[in-house]
């Protein structure tokens, strides 16, 4: 098959491309810009484009597929092209369900946790020498890539994103691909932009929940209220089994989980990363490992990249970096360190980046969320507010919004980042959470604090 990606430097986008290549398809693809790490991995097999634009030309009726990223505008000269042409042309994720409609999809859908569970599904499944497909959301230590396709396996692991699937089709994701198991771990209110209300947000769920097909899986998080009223409420023919955080304990800095195999040490901590854990367990278990052979696999699983990854480590000090950037992740992200390490000082550093953590209506519910933090930093850049034409956001209600007398607000970069640098961090665990780089903030020099 011959298979053109408009807009192919995103991370989703370059990784299928890369999949579909090593698959066997003939690949081209076009962007206006890309950046590493797609660009250096595109480049190395031959699908980088020889120059950045959009080119109609490129698009012929030769072509048996576009695939349509949601970088890409409605307007886009190639989309407009292959609309002219009558050609084909498919979403990421309706790819995606058309690779795998004759296999086993596993979804694992939610707010919060999605990529990290569908990690350590992957991670115990590789430990065991299961092959399946997968598509995830980060990259993988073991793993060379985040989307494997194949005719042969029977099972393909989905990560489930509710944004929506391409500037074409305003569906969330996750509606499309139709799960035999499939997982939620959370709800709680994100890409307001999208969904401007938190019951819309919630009806997207409900979607999804009975999206699965007659007889599916449906494994659930009893301890999230709005999880367990949408699954325990929808009423499609399907098998419900619940989830809950299992028993452990802390002991020297390493968390213990609690089996009736004995006390097993992980090397993942927090809460929301246990209640993570079970839920991936329950999917193994439906996928054919065994509990014994999960909690043998899961206890060198190290966590999903920018998921509560350790940069660098002392004797008296941790620094930590988190893709956290909603409230309810903020929340368990801080909590989980503050319990992981009583005895320290926590320095909670929130970069607000994405349009819904940059809203001023939205800003309200991230009141509590560093209370765990013992000193609390936001950075916010005006100038990102300016590029996503959002109404300009204060200091001062960035502070009314946190309801925390004491948080410290940086709008420059290099104010923050000499911040930073001037503190003393003995006996301190360090936590900075973004999805951006605090305004370029290199994280190798972060290093060298300690």
């Amino acid at each position: 098959m011959k298979i053109h990606f408009i807009a192919i430097g995103g991370s989703a986008m370059h990784n299928l491309a890369i999949a579909l290549q090593q698959k066997g398809y003939q690949v081209t693809g076009s962007d206006d810009t890309i950046h590493d790490p797609s660009k250096t991995r595109l480049a190395k097999r031959g699908l980088l484009p020889e120059e950045f634009g959009w080119f109609p030309e490129k698009i012929t009726t030769n072509l048996d597929a576009i695939i349509l990223g949601m970088h890409a505008k409605k307007d886009n000269p190639e989309l407009l092209k292959a609309q002219e042409l009558g050609l084909k042309i498919y979403s990421y994720p309706e790819f995606l369900y058309e690779q795998s409609k004759d296999k086993t999809r596993v979804v694992i859908g939610g707010s919060h946790g999605k990529t990290t569970i569908t990690s350590m599904i992957l991670h115990v499944l590789n430990y065991h020498e299961k092959e399946v497909d997968y598509m995830v959301g980060a990259q993988l230590e073991g793993f060379d890539t985040m989307v494997h396709l194949t005719e042969e396996n029977e099972f393909i692991v989905l990560e489930g994103d509710e944004y929506l699937s391409s500037p074409i089709d305003m569906r969330p994701k996750f509606h499309l691909y139709k799960p035999n198991i499939a997982l939620l771990s959370g709800i709680a209110w994100d890409h307001i932009n999208v969904f401007p209300t938190f019951e819309n947000y919630v009806e997207q769920f409900e979607i999804f929940t009975n999206s699965l097909i007659n007889g599916g899986i449906m494994v659930y998080n009893e301890e999230d209220e709005y999880v367990k009223k949408v699954v325990e409420e929808a009423t499609n023919p399907i098998k419900k089994y619940l989830y809950k955080t299992p028993d452990y304990f802390i002991e020297n800095g390493t968390t213990y989980l609690k089996t009736a195999e004995g006390d097993l040490p992980l090397e993942i901590f927090g809460e929301h990363n246990l209640q993570n854990l079970a839920g991936a367990k329950w999917i193994c278990q439906h996928m054919g490992i065994d509990e014994d052979d999960f909690y043998e696999a899961i206890a060198s699983f190290k966590g999903a990249s920018k998921r509560l990854e350790k940069i660098t480590e002392s004797k008296s000090t941790v620094i930590f970096k988190d893709f956290a950037h909603s409230p309810s992740k903020v929340a368990a992200t801080t909590a989980a360190v503050k319990n992981q390490y009583k005895e320290r000082a926590v320095l909670a550093c929130l970069e607000l980046h994405t349009y819904s953590s940059l809203n001023a209506e939205f800003l309200n519910e991230y009141e509590g969320a560093l209370d765990n933090a013992d000193k609390a930093v936001v950075f916010y850049s005006p100038h990102a507010v300016k590029i996503k034409q959002l109404d300009e956001v204060t200091e001062q209600q960035i502070a009314q919004a946190f309801k925390r007398d004491d948080l410290i607000i940086y709008t420059n970069p290099q104010e923050f980042k000499d911040f930073l640098f001037s503190q003393n961090i003995e006996n301190t665990a360090v936590l900075l959470m973004s999805s951006g780089n605090y305004g370029g903030l290199d994280f190798e020099e972060v290093k060298t604090l300690i």
